[in-house]
């Protein structure tokens, strides 16, 4: 995602009043996000989130990858792989499998562009700019995160259009649907925070690609996005029945087709959890130190 080195002011947020921002030994008072209220931290994050969104309207090619990833890599599966894994002439069956699944697969794919962009802003020094402001670190991450789920809501609303074209049909209620929309965006959002530490710690956007790549192919793969896990061998459904795409997949396809959730939506919420509370506050503490 390209950043503008000019921006507008309305396009960064407010420096807070002297009585909640001081200048400490460190700098600016956005590096001890202690004294920075709550209202001004949720203020910074909005008027972040809004110039990241604006990037993207100045910049409309960087939302190629919502708008036609879910376009294409329906119709691949499903003309593909579909008469292989329920028969010539049944694709409109695998339909209402795959897609479930491929919301796992989106938001594994958009989670990886907040990495790219974080270090992006590191590169062009936009990092700089907001080193000399009296905002709260996390602020800037969580705008990244805001704007992301954001397409991927979008992400998922062309799957789903492109499902329905395709056959998908939908066994459940449209609350259970929602939730399993709700649970993907969840999901997505704690891998966000994996690849936030990634783009950190390299050196590069591409090496950000190269990694989340590695991370991506046997995560995909060895779940059961694509095809049901029984006809792998023991070790690779091993692999399968502790791969949280497949607990997210398998609980998206169980609210949207029926079936039981209970036990995926827990591991799902809880991979979620873990995930989020284990490297959210080292991305944190790292764009900290590193800004």
């Amino acid at each position: 995602m390209s950043t503008a080195t000019t921006t507008k002011t309305a396009e960064v947020p407010e420096p807070t009043p002297p009585s909640t921002a001081r200048t400490g030994k460190n700098g600016p008072a956005g590096a001890d996000e202690g004294r920075i209220g709550v209202r001004a931290n949720l203020r910074h994050i909005g008027a972040l989130a809004r110039r990241n969104a604006l990037q993207i309207k100045q910049d409309p090619e960087s939302m190629f990858d919502v708008l036609l990833m879910p376009i294409v890599f329906t119709l691949l599966f499903v003309f593909v792989f579909g008469g292989a894994v329920a028969g010539k002439g049944n694709q409109s069956e695998y339909v209402s499998y795959l897609v479930p699944g491929l919301m796992a697969m989106m938001g594994l794919n958009v989670s990886m562009a907040v990495g790219s962009g974080i270090n992006e802003d590191f590169q062009k020094g936009v990092m700089d700019r907001f080193r000399t402001m009296p905002i709260a670190r996390s602020s800037v991450l969580i705008a990244k995160i805001v704007v992301e789920i954001g397409r991927m809501m979008i992400a998922f609303a062309i799957l789903l259009i492109v499902g329905f074209i395709l056959g998908l049909s939908i066994e459940t209620s449209v609350l259970e649907v929602l939730a399993a929309i709700g649970l993907s965006l969840l999901f997505g959002a704690s891998l966000m925070w994996i690849f936030i530490l990634i783009g950190l710690s390299v050196k590069t956007a591409q090496a950000v690609q190269g990694v989340g790549i590695v991370v991506l192919m046997p995560l995909q793969f060895g779940s059961s996005i694509f095809t049901p896990p029984t006809t792998m061998p023991g070790w690779l459904q091993t692999f399968t029945d502790y791969n949280p795409l497949s607990n997210l997949a398998d609980a998206a396809r169980g609210l949207f087709i029926g079936g039981p959730v209970a036990h995926d939506l827990l591991m799902t919420l809880a991979w979620s959890a873990v995930i989020t509370l284990a490297t959210a506050p080292i991305a944190v503490a790292k764009f900290r130190k590193k800004t």
